[in-house]
């Protein structure tokens, strides 16, 4: 049973288990904070979007098994077409998307089935970033490459991320500028990336205030206002009862199924399911073993970071991972109102389609990365020696690992034994 386990779920194994526990969650919480929405929707089936969400888990943990069996070497090439066909995706869903709230943010797919082109551009970038790092560190080390490799493939995809989804483009260029900072890039290099980004945030935001009433800038600005002027304003509905599921969750919660607010709470099945859970199962059972979830998937990452012997390998799990875990505790910052209102899902907790897929995809590539690290380790322990791989020269993403010859080794071995006895006689 254990082998078959090992054949099947492959790499770090503390990740699967992450995995399985956030799905857990998911699967409760969904069920209770769905219920309104099966009654409004769904003609009281309770049922239905709780088969509708162990479908998308399925789906996601399918991805997963699918790309943790890919060698990552793969994603460094497939990186560049994948980036091209997110920018292709989110300019059509700029102009032909589906328009809700004045936010273009899914397109139809056949069948009706909508997708979110966000949730897919944020995977690429990341993979495109740490390619450009890894393969192209002399050229991005220079002034042109620095703004043509890294600074310009950012702005472009978060800028057209950003007239629907302002949340998703400032989450996805702090996860990159953060990945550019524990790289190799020389640090003048990345104080001018930043210096710019200030300069085009405050024109930006002169802008919004400016045009206030202009599109999505008017629920910008009111979100804003809201989080920032509570003393003259009333708390916003969101805050409000998001404040007494938490209250009223206390440290042991209410217990499964018994929350109030998620009749009142909009969105409590995505933007607000922490608060539904805390308020279900409390501090001790859904806030805190959920915090802890999503920090240990950071821990094990780092062990990869620290095991696997290659640069793109290293900067595509960190990258990815930091991705993973800002939109959690982005979405725990909201729900406890330490930051305005975002829209983030909780990464494979929310109730959700797109997201589901592509936080599957991304965990499917760390797990690629841990699975040769992986085999990596038992080939040398096979062999007798070390158990930890040494922090040796990282070879670069493209490059392949190159096997000595045994035929060359003997033959060497054998010159170096004749110039011996040659010497002693």
């Amino acid at each position: 049973m254990g082998k078959i386990k090992k054949k099947i779920f492959k790499g770090d194994m503390g990740i699967w288990i992450i995995i399985l526990l956030l799905s857990i969650y998911s699967m409760l919480a969904v069920y209770s904070a769905s219920s309104q929405l099966a009654y409004r929707e769904a003609g009281g089936n309770t049922t239905f979007y709780l088969i509708r969400q162990a479908v998308m888990l399925m789906i996601g943990a399918a991805t997963i098994l699918v790309v943790h069996n890919i060698p990552y070497k793969y994603f460094s090439r497939a990186s560049v077409f994948l980036w091209y066909l997110a920018i292709g995706l989110l300019v059509f869903t700029l102009f032909f998307g589906i328009n809700v709230n004045e936010a273009r943010r899914w397109i139809m797919l056949p069948g009706g089935i909508t997708f979110q082109t966000s949730d897919f551009a944020k995977v690429a970038l990341i993979m495109y970033i740490a390619r450009n790092l890894a393969i192209k560190e002399e050229e991005v080390n220079t002034w042109k490459g620095c703004f043509k490799k890294l600074y310009f493939p950012i702005l472009l995809t978060v800028g057209l991320i950003l007239p629907a989804n302002l949340s998703t483009a400032i989450l996805l260029f702090g996860t990159t500028m953060l990945l550019i900072f524990f790289s190799n890039l020389k640090f003048k290099y990345f104080a001018a990336m930043i210096g710019a980004s200030l300069v085009l945030g405050i024109l930006f935001f002169g802008a919004v205030k400016t045009f206030k009433h202009v599109g999505r800038f008017e629920t910008w600005n009111n979100r804003i206002e809201n989080f920032t002027n509570k003393t003259d304003k009333e708390e916003n509905i969101q805050e409000k009862h998001s404040k007494i599921a938490i209250a009223k969750g206390g440290l042991f919660g209410l217990g499964p199924g018994k929350s109030n607010q998620r009749n009142i709470l909009p969105h409590p099945y995505s933007d607000y399911i922490f608060a539904i859970i805390i308020e279900e199962y409390g501090l001790i059972f859904g806030a805190i073993p959920l915090i802890v979830l999503y920090l240990y998937l950071f821990m094990r990452v780092r062990r990869i970071v620290k095991n696997t012997n290659r640069k793109f390998g290293a900067y595509i799990v960190s990258g990815l991972a930091a991705l993973i875990v800002l939109q959690a505790f982005s979405n725990m910052a909201v729900t406890t109102n330490v930051i305005p209102v975002t829209g983030q899902p909780l990464p494979m907790v929310s109730y959700g389609g797109t997201s589901i897929i592509f936080m599957g995809m991304a965990l499917g590539i760390i797990l690629s990365v841990s699975r040769e690290v992986e085999e990596m380790k038992d080939a040398k322990k096979s062999q007798g020696m070390e158990d930890d791989i040494p922090n040796a020269e990282i070879e670069n993403a493209d490059s392949e690992v190159i096997e000595p010859d045994e035929k060359v080794l003997e033959e060497s071995l054998n010159l170096v034994i004749n110039t011996k006895e040659n010497e002693e006689s």
